[in-house]
């Protein structure tokens, strides 16, 4: 009975944000507005909260001029999307699929979410040129370069394809014309690790990491119910040190150094040591 109550609140009071916050949204995203990338960070601290997500963030978010980053992370749930978003102001990537989905898709495009269809090759061109135009307009845009979920424990190799929208090419281009008008510099990716560690205070076990994690075998509702009785969930969301996209070879060496980055991090977060960039500090 507490549970249901307690979701028909939380829904009752997501609904009702949503409902205020979105005519704002609309407005502020068709014009161009600052406040489009303020107002869904509102809302995600907010639903963190009444999820009783406590989120920790170590590290600093990128920022570079007006210039966009790409933040290059690892997905384990749909809480992710809470957590980070709570974190920073930021935009998704995510599969063309979530565009169907009832309710869902409503709050991903009023996050402006990029959706992309990764099993379609021949448009990652395409793709791309969507992301880096993103980048040019100044958003912080997520991608998770694994392309699905996982069980919480373990991270999956990073895809390299999308990291073309900010790969050396795209980059070295940039690099050559920020000393003329309009230049708009270096494109930078920062490896960000999501890890959650502890339910009800008590830190996660291997066993208890699923609790938060949604591999994508198991139906969002039912999990969506697990959170909810879980209770109280802590994550780490931890920023790395950025990379320059002209510094690396190509796209697979990007997504590589991303990857290696954010195990690292992930794997100390692990053991309740979140590793942090040179001369950074906990928030």
């Amino acid at each position: 009975m507490y549970r249901r109550i307690r979701l028909t609140f939380i829904l009752t009071t997501l609904v009702a944000m949503t409902a205020l916050m979105a005519p704002v949204q609309i407005l502020a995203i068709r014009r161009g507005r600052p406040l489009r990338r303020r107002l869904p960070h509102g809302w995600h601290r907010i639903a963190s909260r009444l999820l009783g997500l406590r989120v920790t963030v170590h590290g600093r978010p990128a920022r570079h001029d007006g210039i966009g980053v790409l933040i290059a992370a690892n997905h384990a749930s749909w809480l992710d999307i809470v957590a980070l978003g709570a974190a920073t102001p930021v935009s998704f990537v995510a599969k063309h699929e979530i565009a169907g989905w009832s309710g869902v898709s409503t709050l991903a495009k009023l996050q402006e979410t990029i959706f992309i269809e990764r099993a379609r090759r021949g448009t990652a061109g395409e793709q791309a040129a969507r992301i880096r135009e993103r980048l040019a307009r100044g958003d912080t845009i997520v991608l998770f370069p694994e392309g699905t979920t996982s069980d919480g424990n373990f991270i999956l190799p990073f895809k390299s394809a999308l990291f073309g929208a900010v790969g050396v090419e795209a980059g070295r281009r940039a690099d050559a014309s920020k000393d003329k008008p309009g230049g708009d510099g270096p494109i930078h990716v920062q490896p960000v690790a999501i890890v959650y560690t502890r339910v009800h205070g008590v830190p996660m076990g291997r066993y208890d990491r699923p609790v938060a994690a949604w591999p994508g075998d198991v139906e969002l509702g039912p999990h969506v119910l697990g959170v909810l009785a879980a209770g109280a969930l802590d994550v780490s969301i931890i920023f790395g040190e950025p990379i320059v996209a002209t510094q690396m070879p190509d796209r697979k060496a990007l997504a590589a150094a991303c990857e290696e980055a954010v195990r690292a991090m992930a794997s100390e977060a692990l053991r309740g040591r979140a590793q942090l960039p040179s001369g950074a500090k906990n928030r």
